[in-house]
C-alpha cells in the first residue's frame, strides 16, 4: 500500500511541474506579447483553489484533474470583446505572435530538460561501466564480433560511460536499420571495432529487452557463496547454517558463487539438499531444506540467508559521468535533442509496424516509473522528469488539432494561404484530433493493465 501511496504521490509531484513548465510556457510569452490573460489553471474540471494577486487581472486556479492544464486568453471567438480591449485579444495579435505563444509551451518543457540535464551532469550521474558479458550463440553480438569482457566505450560516434547511455544509443541505432560501428576496449585494453548489423533481414528484436536480443548480456560480478546474515527461525538457521560459511556443495556438485548456490535453493522447495561448507577451516556436513514459496513466475525455494558482499566488489563496475559548466550544458543540449529524435522515431515506428504499440504507457506506468526513481535518488527522479518533459514536449509538437502542433499546423496554412484556416475545418480537425487522442490513451490505458495483470 505504501508503495501505491508513494508513486501516486510522486506522480502528481511530475505531473504538476511538467504542467506547469508547459503552461508558464504559454502564459509568459502571451504576456510579454500583451495577450490578456484570464486564467492559468493547473489541471481540468472544478478549482480546488483559486486566488488573484494584487494589481493582477489573471485567475490562477488549481482544479481537480491534474492530468493537464491550460491558460485562457482573452479571445474574440470565446465571447465578447470590450472595445477597449480588443488589441488584447488573441485573436488580433499577428501570426509570429500566435505561433510563438503556441509553441512557447513545447518549448519550455525542452529547456526544462536541458535545466535537469545540465544540473544532474555537473553533479555527476552513477551507473553501470558497460561492460560485455557472455554473448549468445547465433545471435547480432556474437556476428559482430563481440567478447566476453569488452568496454563499450563508443556507439556509433557517441560516447557511452554507462550501460545507461549504451542502450539508448542502441535502441536509437536499431531503429534505423543500418550497420552501426561499436569501439570497445578489448580486455580493457586494446580499441577495437565490433559491428551490429540492424539491417540484417528477418530480424526480430525486442526492445524492451534489446540487449537481450542482440545477444549481449551484461558482465556481471562473480559473488563468492559465503553466508551473510541470517534469519532467525528461516531454513538456513534451522539447519545450522551460521554467518561467514563458504558454501562448497550441494548433493555432490560444486558451488562456484552465489548466483549458483541461489539457482539450486530456488530451484528445490521442500527438499532435502546434503551442503558441504567450510567454517573457520573445517569442512561441514549438514542437511538443508528450503522452504516453499508462492511467486507470481512460480513456486521457488527459499532459506532466510543473505550474501556477504566482499568490499570493493564492485568498485571496478562503477562508472560516474561528470562534466565541467560549459560542456556539462553542451552535453544537456545534445542529450535533449537525442532524446527529442529518438522519441519521435519510435512514435514513426510504431505508426509503421516496425515498433510495438505496447511500448506505449498511460498514467499508471508513469506513476509506477516516478515512484520508483524517486526511491533511487534525485538524480534517477530529476531523469525521469527530463525524459517525461522531452515526451511531453514532442507529442504536444505532433500536428494533430487539439494539441499545440495542431494549432501551429494551422497558422504554417494561414502564413501559406495569406487568411486563416476556416472554423469548419478547424472543428472537423478538433473531432480527428479527439479520436486520435482518445485511440492513444485506450491503448495506452490497455497496456497499463496488461503489466499490472501480468
Amino acid at each position: 500500500m505504501s508503495s501505491v501511496l508513494s508513486s501516486f504521490f510522486f506522480f502528481i509531484i511530475a505531473i504538476g511541474v511538467l504542467i506547469t513548465v508547459h503552461e508558464f510556457g504559454h502564459f509568459w510569452v502571451a504576456r510579454k506579447a500583451g495577450v490578456k490573460v484570464i486564467r492559468f489553471s493547473i489541471g481540468f474540471g472544478k478549482p480546488l483553489f483559486s486566488w488573484r494577486r494584487a494589481n493582477d487581472e489573471t485567475e490562477y486556479v488549481i482544479a481537480a484533474l491534474p492530468l493537464g492544464g491550460y491558460v485562457q486568453m482573452l479571445d474574440e471567438r470565446e465571447g465578447e470583446v470590450a472595445p477597449e480591449e480588443l488589441d488584447r485579444a488573441f485573436n488580433r495579435k499577428s501570426l509570429a505572435s500566435r505561433t510563438a505563444i503556441v509553441a512557447a509551451g513545447p518549448i519550455f518543457n525542452f529547456v526544462l530538460a536541458i535545466a535537469i540535464y545540465w544540473l544532474i551532469l555537473m553533479m555527476g550521474v552513477s551507473g553501470v561501466k558497460p561492460i560485455v558479458g557472455d554473448i549468445n550463440d547465433a545471435s547480432l553480438a556474437s556476428a559482430g564480433g563481440f567478447q566476453r569482457g569488452d568496454v563499450i566505450t563508443h556507439i556509433d560516434g557517441t560516447e557511452t560511460v554507462t550501460w545507461g547511455t549504451a542502450v539508448l544509443e542502441l535502441l536509437d541505432s536499431s531503429l534505423g536499420e543500418d550497420v552501426i560501428e561499436v569501439r570497445v576496449l578489448e580486455d580493457g585494453v586494446s580499441s577495437k571495432t565490433r559491428l551490429l548489423d540492424f539491417s540484417t533481414p528477418g530480424l526480430a528484436l525486442e526492445r524492451k529487452n534489446l540487449l537481450e536480443s542482440i545477444g549481449i548480456n551484461m558482465m556481471r560480478p562473480k559473488i563468492p557463496a559465503i553466508i551473510g546474515e541470517v534469519v532467525p527461525g528461516g531454513a538456513a538457521d534451522s539447519a545450522g547454517i551460521v554467518t561467514g560459511d563458504r558454501l562448497l556443495t550441494v548433493d555432490g556438485e560444486s558451488i562456484v558463487d552465489w548466483e549458483g548456490w541461489v539457482h539450486r535453493v530456488r530451484a528445490n522447495p521442500e527438499k532435502n539438499l546434503q551442503v558441504e561448507l567450510e567454517r573457520a577451516g573445517t569442512i561441514v556436513t549438514l542437511d538443508l531444506r528450503p522452504a516453499r514459496l508462492e511467486t507470481k513466475t512460480g513456486v521457488i525455494g527459499r532459506i532466510g540467508a543473505t550474501v556477504d558482499y566482499p568490499e570493493g566488489l564492485f568498485e571496478q563496475f562503477n562508472a560516474v559521468e561528470r562534466y565541467s559548466f560549459f560542456t556539462a550544458l553542451n552535453k544537456a543540449l545534445v542529450k535533449t535533442w537525442d532524446m527529442s529524435m529518438l522519441t519521435l522515431r519510435m512514435l514513426g515506428n510504431m505508426v509503421i509496424g516496425n515498433v510495438s504499440v505496447e511500448n506505449l504507457s498511460g498514467p499508471i506506468s508513469i506513476a509506477q516509473y516516478a515512484g520508483s526513481s524517486a526511491g533511487i535518488g534525485f538524480v534517477a527522479f530529476a531523469s525521469f522528469l527530463a525524459l517525461i518533459s522531452i515526451s511531453l514536449g514532442v507529442l504536444n509538437l505532433l500536428p494533430i488539432p487539439m494539441l499545440d502542433g495542431g494549432h501551429l499546423f494551422y497558422y504554417l496554412i494561414e502564413w501559406i494561404k495569406g487568411s486563416p484556416v476556416s472554423e469548419e475545418i478547424q472543428m472537423m480537425g478538433q473531432r480527428i484530433g479527439i479520436a486520435l487522442l482518445a485511440t492513444v490513451m485506450i491503448v495506452a490505458f490497455y497496456n497499463d493493465i496488461e503489466r499490472l495483470v501480468g
